[in-house]
């Protein structure tokens, strides 16, 4: 069984940093891409960053260098730094991971979602 664990978030002052972890677990051939999203209420979900397994990453238009993707690939994990938050970034985030399975099929698989709130 995959699981897909986020952790970290939690509530920040404007300009504060929280820092979010992906690990992506279970009986894998690999992870090809792990992506953050964020949504707020009524919105669709939109890009935050991701990483693909080669270490090249995306980053959504309004984050303009203030967070940071990064992985342990041994450990099939992405960390999320985000700093300078703003009260905009306040949402859920969640990450998706591109799973390789021992079949070699790719199928997503989501975490839980984590909220992140940026008082001014």
């Amino acid at each position: 069984q995959v699981q897909v664990v986020q952790s970290g978030g939690g509530s920040v002052q404007t300009g504060g940093s929280l820092r979010l972890s992906c690990a992506v677990s279970g009986h894998i051939f690999g992870v090809n891409d792990i992506t953050w999203y964020r949504q707020t209420p009524g919105n669709e979900r939109e890009l935050v960053a991701r990483v693909s397994s080669g270490g090249y990453t995306e980053y959504g238009d309004f984050v303009k260098g203030r967070f940071t993707i990064s992985t342990i690939d041994d450990e099939n994990t992405a960390y999320l730094q985000m700093n300078y938050l703003k009260p905009e970034d306040t949402a859920v985030y969640y990450c998706k991971g591109d799973v390789v399975t021992t079949n070699y099929d790719e199928i997503r698989y989501w975490g839980q979602g984590t909220q992140v709130t940026v008082s001014s």
